[in-house]
C-alpha cells in the first residue's frame, strides 16, 4: 500500500518494521499513528480511522479495530524501538528515567481492567493546614516509564518521552496471582528499561513517594541509581562499625542513629550551604544540608546520600531527598529529581492534545435482552473480552507522543514555530520555546503538505496551499 508520507516521517516509522510479524499490522500502525497526529476534536478510534485516509490508506475499518484487539504485537517491542531512537538525543553516560502514574477517566460497567482509584487532582489528603478530602474516580490507572530527553533549544530543560507502560488493576477486581502494587509495576518497568539500555550507560531513576520504597529501592538492577523524596521523620543511621575481634554473633546491619531530615534542618550547628542549581530549566538559589548514611527501612544496608533543601525566600516548604549513589553531588540530586515534573507535563499534553482518555475500545456489551445483575456494583467485564484492546490503546497513544517529539527533535524548526505562534497570537509575548502543541502542529503541517503535493494540481491552486493556509486549516 502506497503512503503519501513525507520522507522524514517515513524514515522514522520504518524503524518500527521489525516490531511486527505481519506487514498488515505494520501498515495499520503507520496509518494509525499518522491518523492520530492529524485527528482534531474527539480522538475516538472511529474518528482516527477517518483521518487515516489523509495518508492514502483505505483499509476496512475492522482491520484497525483488530489491530488493537487481535493482532500479534506487544507494546514492549514498540518501546524498545523508542528507547533506541531516544538514546541518540541523550548525551553523556547517564540515562534519566522518570516513573510516574496517571489516571484515565472512563465510564461503563463492562470496561476491562477498570476500577475505582484515588483522584490526586481532587484529593487534599496529606496537605498541611487543609481538611483531608479523598476523592475517587472510575477508570484506568497506568504506570508509565519515560526517558528524559534534553531540549537543544533550552539548556537544562527536557521533555519526557514515554517508552513503556503497565496497567494497574485494583486488588478487589483482580484475580489472585495477577495483582501487582504500583511500586511492583514500577520496579518491572525499571528492569525493562535497564535491559534495553547498553550496559556501559548508567540509568538514573527519578520517582515520587509512591515508588521511593523498599519494594523498588532494594531490588534495583545493577547499574541503576534512584533519586526520590524522603520522609521528614525518616530513621537515618550511620554505617555499621567494624566487628570487634573475637566477638561472637551476627554482624551489625546499621550503626548509631543519625539526625532525621527534620532534625538536620533544626540543627543550627550544621550550617546551610547556598547553591545555585538548575531546576526546571532555570537557575534557582537553594539552601542545602547533606549527610551520608543508611535509610534501613527503604534501602537496607545500601548507603544513601540525603539532602534537605530550603527556599531562601520562604515560598516553598523545606523538603528532603535521597539517592542510592553516595558520591552523587547535591546539584545533581536536586536537578535529577526535578526531571520528574516532565512526566506530569507529558501526561497533561497527551490528555489534552492526543485524547488519551477518549478511545472507546475495550468495552463489552451485554447481549440484547439481558439486564445487568442486581446488587453487582462496579465493573463487570466479560472474561477477557477487550483485554488486549484496553491494554494496548493507552500505550499506543503515549508512543504517538514520543514519535512526534523524536521527529521534531530531528526535523523541527523551533525558531520558526515560535515566530509563527507569536505572529498568530501577538499577545503571547513571553513565548520563547516551542511546546508539545507546537510540535504537534508542525507534524500536522508536514503531513498535510505531503498530502497536497501528492495531488497533481494547478500552479494557482498550489500557491494557496502555503503555510498560511495550513495554519488556518489546522486552527479550524
Amino acid at each position: 500500500m502506497k503512503f503519501t508520507l513525507p520522507e522524514s516521517f517515513k524514515n522514522l516509522l520504518d524503524n518500527f518494521t521489525r516490531a511486527f510479524s505481519s506487514p498488515e499490522s505494520c501498515t495499520s500502525f503507520v496509518a494509525l499513528v499518522c491518523g492520530w497526529v492529524l485527528c482534531t476534536g474527539r480522538c475516538s478510534i472511529s474518528r482516527v480511522i477517518q483521518w487515516c485516509r489523509a495518508v492514502g490508506v483505505d483499509k476496512h475499518h475492522s482491520a484497525f479495530y483488530r489491530f488493537f484487539s487481535d493482532a500479534r504485537w506487544t507494546t514492549d517491542n514498540l518501546g524498545a524501538v523508542l528507547i533506541r531512537l531516544a538514546l541518540r538525543f541523550i548525551d553523556g553516560q547517564d540515562v534519566k528515567v522518570v516513573i510516574d502514574d496517571t489516571r484515565c477517566r472512563r465510564s461503563g460497567p463492562h470496561l476491562w481492567g477498570a476500577g475505582m482509584h484515588m483522584d490526586p487532582l481532587r484529593s487534599t489528603y496529606g496537605r498541611r493546614a487543609v481538611k483531608r478530602v479523598v476523592s475517587t474516580l472510575f477508570g484506568h490507572c497506568w504506570v508509565v516509564a519515560s526517558l528524559w530527553v534534553p531540549l537543544p533549544w533550552k539548556p537544562g530543560a527536557g521533555i519526557a518521552v514515554p517508552v513503556a507502560a503497565r496497567l494497574y488493576r485494583p486488588k478487589k477486581r483482580c484475580p489472585e496471582g495477577d495483582y501487582y502494587k504500583l511500586s511492583e509495576l514500577g520496579g518491572q518497568l525499571i528492569a525493562l528499561v535497564r535491559s534495553r539500555v547498553p550496559e556501559e550507560r548508567r540509568v538514573v531513576v527519578a520517582a515520587d513517594t509512591e515508588y521511593a520504597c523498599n519494594v523498588v529501592v532494594r531490588n534495583l538492577p545493577p547499574g541503576v541509581e534512584f533519586i526520590g523524596p524522603m520522609h521528614m521523620k525518616a530513621a537515618f543511621y550511620a554505617p555499621p562499625p567494624p566487628r570487634p575481634q573475637g566477638k561472637r554473633g551476627p554482624d551489625r546491619k546499621k550503626g548509631d542513629r543519625l539526625p532525621s531530615p527534620q532534625q538536620l534542618i533544626d540543627d543550627d550547628q550544621v550550617p546551610w550551604q547556598r547553591r545555585t542549581i538548575n531546576l526546571y530549566g532555570r537557575q534557582v538559589d537553594v539552601l542545602v544540608k547533606t549527610q551520608v548514611g543508611l535509610w534501613y527501612h527503604v534501602a537496607g544496608t545500601r548507603p544513601v546520600r540525603m539532602i534537605v533543601t530550603r527556599d531562601p525566600k520562604g515560598r516553598i516548604e523545606d523538603r528532603a531527598y535521597f539517592t542510592t549513589d553516595p558520591n552523587m553531588g547535591v546539584d545533581e540530586i536536586a536537578s535529577g529529581f526535578s526531571c520528574r515534573w516532565s512526566a506530569e507535563v507529558m501526561h497533561r499534553d497527551v490528555k489534552q492534545h492526543l485524547g488519551l482518555e477518549e478511545p472507546q475500545n475495550g468495552w463489552w456489551r451485554r447481549p440484547a435482552g439481558e439486564r445487568r445483575p442486581r446488587n453487582a456494583p462496579g465493573p463487570q467485564p466479560h472474561a477477557h473480552r477487550g483485554k488486549l484492546a484496553a491494554g494496548r490503546t493507552v500505550p499506543f497513544v503515549l508512543f504517538t507522543h514520543s514519535i512526534v517529539v523524536l521527529w521534531y527533535l530531528q526535523h523541527g524548526r523551533p525558531d520558526d514555530d515560535v515566530a509563527r505562534v507569536r505572529r498568530l497570537a501577538p499577545w503571547y509575548r513571553h513565548k520563547k520555546t516551542p511546546s508539545f502543541a507546537d510540535m504537534l502542529a508542525a507534524a500536522r503541517r508536514k503531513l498535510w503538505a505531503a498530502r497536497f503535493s501528492a495531488k497533481p494540481i494547478s500552479s494557482a491552486a498550489r500557491r494557496k496551499s502555503d503555510e498560511a493556509v495550513l495554519d488556518l486549516l489546522l486552527a479550524a
